[in-house]
């Protein structure tokens, strides 16, 4: 009989996150193809530990009403102890141990600190089993938006103005901290440099909002990005790495349209609140969608990213600005990166196949 190639779909995690990246799982679970997969749901509970999750893409449904979370009362697995060791030990709670594998590649769909900001992989490559993604720099790049600013920029790509600050520096000295402000005009953005799914993100519109909205973003960080709230559409491109020897394809583009929010927050991007309208493809002439796929490409590029991202930008009536670039974007059915996709061509099912086999051939 042909061995269907073990995969590990790891979700779940330590981060303020972790509900979508359980939603993400529910798809993927649901979409993988089982003729050509053995599949491993393994997921992070909120302590850090591994356990052997259920197989049933139903319980991972992003209910507004009841988040979906990785249970810790199940069977807890151990990663390999050495190289070479491709299967995962299973311990039931009377101590019982069995095996899961051979793993061929893990998925690690993970959002936010402690899974998409490189920590993860570091841990996948210390007992060499590949992964689907972004390897340690990227990742960590990637997750910090301040330190994927500075990258962009030494590139030649343009993003917004920003201030970045430590908890330890606003506490020591808030007025300095706020007069280095002034030059970015309002409104502005404050963010949590890493954190993702726009948690803790605030639109601050008057110099007394900001000390309220520092505080929101030092609750998922201790380090803050303040940057120009810019005028200009909202668009998003999606990247997929190629085989070895070819370049990284760059989908259609997808617009966020802003009718009745402030921004495109956690609740508008998960919780199906009002006020924002997902269109895919955009409305955008040939020379504009080629330009930007230009620019998601040397972004890519630019953070030496692999597997998936997406990179978003505004279109301002001074050309394209890239926003953020995110290694592991949302990628549950309905997200804006398997969206494009489809738009481009690529079916759910056949982005997970994809995104595995290269990720397999890179390997």
């Amino acid at each position: 009989m042909t061995h269907k190639t073990g995969v590990v779909v790891l979700f779940g995690g330590r981060s303020s996150e972790h509900s979508i990246s359980c939603a993400t799982a529910g798809g993927v679970l649901a979409a993988i193809d089982r003729e050509r997969y053995d599949v491993y749901p393994v997921g992070i509970a909120h302590d850090g530990s591994y356990v052997l999750e259920v197989d049933d893409p139903s319980r991972y449904a992003l209910d507004p009403e009841h988040l979906p979370e990785v249970d810790a009362s199940r069977p807890k697995v151990r990663w390999p102890e050495r190289v070479g060791s491709p299967h995962l030990t299973v311990v039931d709670a009377d101590g019982t141990e069995s095996v899961i594998g051979p793993i061929d590649i893990v998925f690690p769909i993970l959002h936010g600190r402690f899974g998409e900001d490189g920590t993860v992989q570091g841990m996948l490559e210390l007992v060499d089993l590949p992964y689907v993604g972004s390897g340690v720099l990227a990742s960590s790049l990637g997750m910090d938006k301040h330190y994927t600013k500075t990258v962009l920029e030494a590139a030649g790509i343009a993003v917004a103005p920003w201030v970045r600050f430590t908890a330890h520096e606003w506490a020591s000295s808030p007025e300095t901290v706020l007069d280095s402000l002034g030059s970015l005009g309002l409104p502005a953005f404050v963010k949590p440099a890493r954190a993702g799914s726009s948690v803790g993100v605030s639109k601050v519109s008057t110099p007394e909002a900001f000390a309220e909205a520092i505080a929101v973003a030092l609750a998922e960080d201790t380090t803050v990005l303040v940057e120009t709230g810019l005028v200009g559409r909202e668009v998003e491109c999606a990247v997929l790495e190629s085989l070895p020897g070819s370049p990284p394809r760059v989908s259609v583009a997808g617009e966020v349209v802003v009718t009745g929010r402030d921004f495109y927050d956690f609740a508008a991007k998960y919780l199906d609140a009002p006020g924002i309208e997902l269109v895919c493809p955009a409305d955008l002439t040939d020379a504009e969608l080629s330009e930007m796929q230009d620019l998601a490409r040397r972004s890519f590029e630019a953070l030496g990213a692999a597997g998936l991202s997406r990179v978003d930008f505004f279109l301002t009536d001074d050309g394209f600005v890239v926003n953020e670039v995110n290694t592991m974007p949302g990628f549950t059915p309905i997200s804006m990166f398997p969206s494009c996709w489809l738009a481009s061509g690529l079916s759910y099912p056949e982005l997970i196949t994809e995104l595995i086999e290269v990720a397999r051939a890179r390997a």
